[in-house]
């Protein structure tokens, strides 16, 4: 067992958890944060991606262990984020949202993106979505999404 500090959108957070216990799990189970999505478990499909210490990051390959003193961002926390409700408001609008399993995922390394680079190119948009996999869309519509809240400002 292991005492872990960290802060998870905005709020301090102090629990105990099992050597083994996932972010997700911690996320999910713990702490009720249920817009984190489990799809493959080994880090490939991107739809647990949480943004942690301001970089995207597969939350099923972490112990919550591991995030001691870390600021932890989910889904949820999109929504009280003005670039986080235009990113979306533009998946809806554009059909960058097909079943929703995976949007999670791409919305949180697209804010991760856009906290770094507020204009990123085609390849840096690319490459950060690298990690996420969208069985519907074929991506398009994601990327113009994006487009979308970039040509907004």
């Amino acid at each position: 067992m292991n005492q872990v500090k960290l802060t998870v959108n905005g709020v301090h957070v102090e629990k105990t958890v099992d050597d083994n216990r996932r972010l997700l799990d911690f996320l999910r189970e713990d702490l009720q944060l249920t817009g984190t999505k489990e799809g493959c478990s080994v880090g490939e499909c991107g739809a647990c991606t949480v943004i942690m210490n301001g970089k995207a990051v597969c939350s099923c390959l972490l112990l919550a262990a591991q995030c001691e003193g870390a600021e932890v961002t989910t889904i949820e926390a999109l929504r009280a984020d003005e670039t986080g409700r235009k990113l979306q408001q533009e998946f809806v609008r554009h059909g960058g949202v097909q079943c929703g399993f995976c949007t999670p995922g791409v919305l949180m390394s697209t804010k991760a993106l856009l906290d770094k680079q507020t204009q990123p190119n085609d390849q840096q948009i690319a490459e950060a979505l690298e990690g996420n996999l969208c069985r519907c869309t074929g991506y398009r519509p994601i990327i113009k999404s994006i487009k979308a809240v970039l040509k907004a400002g």
